[in-house]
């Protein structure tokens, strides 16, 4: 069994979870709308992925004996004015949630939670990752510039993302 205020953490992250998925959802329909499909592609796997993400931490609360308190998904932001903008918020909101969950990690350190410390080191991980891949696609944007075939390109990588 996990303490209250472990429990009440784990709830806004699964929050943090879904509003990352509304996020990358919002961002998928801006880059449909700027013809930019590769990019919008690649948006909604991060969107599906970020719901998976929350799922984890719905069904871990559940395997402990704690209650699932869903909370209001805040309203995220649905015009961008560039390629460049859109995966620069992106790694921004991407740091904004290693924060939150080396917080958690900490937390769970401080209560000697280990099964939660343990549950967590995947989260860690995945975020290293998730920072390292928008990293990658803005060095990539840095190398194009604004020259049009380089973003088609770029596009067109990213519509080539597998998942699903």
């Amino acid at each position: 069994m996990i303490s209250k205020k472990m429990s009440k953490s784990l709830n806004e992250q699964i929050n943090k979870e879904l509003y990352s998925a509304y996020l990358y959802l919002s961002m998928s329909a801006y880059a449909e709308n700027e013809n930019l499909k590769g990019t919008a592609h690649w948006m909604a796997l991060q969107a599906k992925e970020e719901t998976g993400h929350a799922m984890k931490f719905y069904k871990y609360l559940l395997e402990q004996g704690a209650r699932v308190e869903l909370q209001a998904i805040e309203r995220p932001p649905v015009e961008f004015k560039s390629l460049r903008q859109l995966f620069e918020e992106t790694l921004k909101h991407e740091r904004k949630v290693t924060a939150s969950i080396h917080a958690l990690t900490k937390l769970a350190k401080d209560e000697q939670d280990y099964a939660t410390e343990i549950a967590l080191q995947w989260f860690v991980s995945e975020q290293v990752e998730e920072e390292a891949n928008v990293e990658e696609i803005l060095a990539k944007l840095n190398m194009v510039g604004a020259d049009t075939r380089g973003i088609y390109l770029l596009d067109r990588e990213l519509g080539a993302r597998a998942g699903g």
